[in-house]
């Protein structure tokens, strides 16, 4: 299966997202990543359901919301009414993971998390700490990954391994030689512009 590419919304142009998915879509990008932080879970406070409702006749991909929230059961049924595809969740913003990834379940979703209960479409292995965007990818987190590909195979299931943190052409290359199969870019597929958008996700996929 190719490398699928998630540009991710939190390196767009804040005034002007919708016109921005529509122009790393039309660019060649797989999925709309969309990164929710409160402030609180982490340092940084970013958007709400409200705005992901807003931008969702904009998109014709999915969207892989990656909730950086505490608590986060409360807003998993706001997020997916919004217009998520996918809902990932970190296990500790909740007392009892397993249960949010029935929710997002049986809210019709696809839930994802950063680790392999059994659950899961997606595991989410973050390669910068999580809450601000163009951070350096932190190399140990290579070995997770290899790690994390030797269990999803193991199962024999269709996981998605999804990379997110610092991901460049350089940095790319050596997540998916690791196991990767989706890569979260923001900074390396926004920079430039729109005229380069599609020349910067391709340069990602290798």
């Amino acid at each position: 299966m190719p490398v699928r590419i998630a540009p991710s919304i939190l390196s767009a142009d804040f005034s002007r997202l919708g016109a921005e998915i529509e122009a790393v879509e039309a660019a060649g990008a797989d999925l709309i990543h969309v990164d929710v932080m409160d402030g609180h879970f982490v340092p940084n406070i970013t958007i709400g359901p409200a705005v992901v409702k807003a931008l969702k006749p904009h998109a014709k991909k999915p969207f892989d919301v990656h909730l950086m929230i505490s608590p986060v059961d409360p807003y998993l049924e706001a997020f997916a009414d919004a217009g998520a595809d996918g809902i990932t969740v970190h296990p500790e913003a909740g007392p009892h993971v397993h249960r949010s990834l029935q929710f997002v379940r049986k809210l019709g979703k696809k839930p994802g998390v950063v680790l392999n209960p059994g659950l899961v479409d997606l595991i989410l292995i973050m390669s910068v700490n999580p809450g601000f965007g163009g951070q350096s990818f932190i190399e140990s987190q290579l070995k997770k990954i290899e790690a994390a590909r030797k269990r999803i195979d193991a199962t024999g299931r269709d996981i998605a391994l999804e990379v997110d943190g610092g991901i460049t052409p350089e940095t790319a290359k050596r997540a998916i030689a690791a196991g990767a199969t989706v890569l979260v870019a923001g900074t390396a597929v926004f920079q430039g512009g729109p005229n380069r958008y599609a020349a910067n996700i391709a340069a990602l996929r290798g």
